[in-house]
């Protein structure tokens, strides 16, 4: 199928250009952050009921949040991606509007922005990670589908009925392995993670809702990196199958399942 025309720029006012990339960061960030909210007025989910974080708080870690997820997705890009070209181009670091940041990095650096603000608040670390887990598929989803609309990250050529001709795919179906990871990494963990919150209620278990979020994103992001083309400017490591995204997501994988037998290894303090 052809791709559909969408105009990756959402809206402009005058000089200001707002694109849909930008649009699905801050609404993840703002459906995560009302998400989370909703997790904590729900006590009775959390050990002893008491939430993670208290409300102010958690709306007080948003701005932190942001930071995180900017400052890191960048550095991250610049670090996995094309360090001798940053290295020589020192100042292009800064200019995040030409594009380039790496879901990786982004994580990192929120992730160290909530430890940080974690110690900072005397609570627990990884009930605060759980917190900020749960909600991050939203933001996930539309990252994936804001990557669609961009024409970029799609996957190899494919014969199935739902190819899409992208702009800058040539004149061949590709698989549309963006919606793909949009379903993955989006609903399919969101709901995932919400029966473990709601059904299990695992968030009396700290840091078992991180690692479910670790291992879910690993599985999902390796699955469809068998299909999707290798990131830009990087190309199969190992037999026309290993990508560099696999590798970068594999400590995920192990991460998560750590956090999995460490937090079932807790004793539950309440039911």
């Amino acid at each position: 199928m052809p791709f559909p025309e969408i105009d990756p720029i959402a809206f402009s006012l005058g000089p200001i250009v707002v694109r849909w990339y930008s649009l699905a960061y801050l609404v993840g960030v703002l459906l995560a952050a009302l998400y989370g909210l909703s997790l904590i007025k729900n006590k009775r989910l959390w050990i002893n009921n008491t939430p993670a974080l208290k409300r102010e708080e958690w709306l007080d870690f948003g701005f932190w949040a942001v930071l995180g997820i900017i400052i890191g997705g960048r550095l991250g890009y610049v670090l996995f991606y094309n360090p001798l070209y940053y290295l020589s181009n020192p100042f292009e670091i800064l200019q995040t509007w030409n594009g380039g940041m790496s879901f990786h990095g982004g994580m990192i650096g929120v992730a160290l922005a909530m430890i940080l603000f974690a110690r900072a608040k005397k609570t627990n670390i990884l009930s605060s990670l759980d917190l900020l887990a749960v909600g991050a598929p939203l933001g996930l989803f539309l990252g994936r589908i804001a990557n669609f609309i961009n024409g970029e990250l799609f996957g190899r050529e494919t014969g199935l009925p739902w190819g899409v001709i992208f702009p800058m795919g040539g004149d061949v179906a590709r698989h549309p392995s963006q919606l793909y990871e949009a379903a993955l990494e989006g609903i399919v963990l969101f709901l995932l993670i919400r029966y473990f919150t709601h059904i299990v209620y695992a968030l009396r278990k700290p840091g078992f809702i991180a690692g479910i979020f670790g291992l879910g994103y690993g599985i999902s992001r390796i699955l469809v990196e068998t299909v999707r083309l290798p990131d830009m400017d990087k190309d199969y490591l190992y037999g026309g199958w290993l990508t560099y995204g696999m590798v970068l997501t594999l400590p995920m994988v192990v991460g998560g399942i750590t956090l999995i037998i460490y937090a079932n290894r807790k004793k539950k303090l309440v039911k």
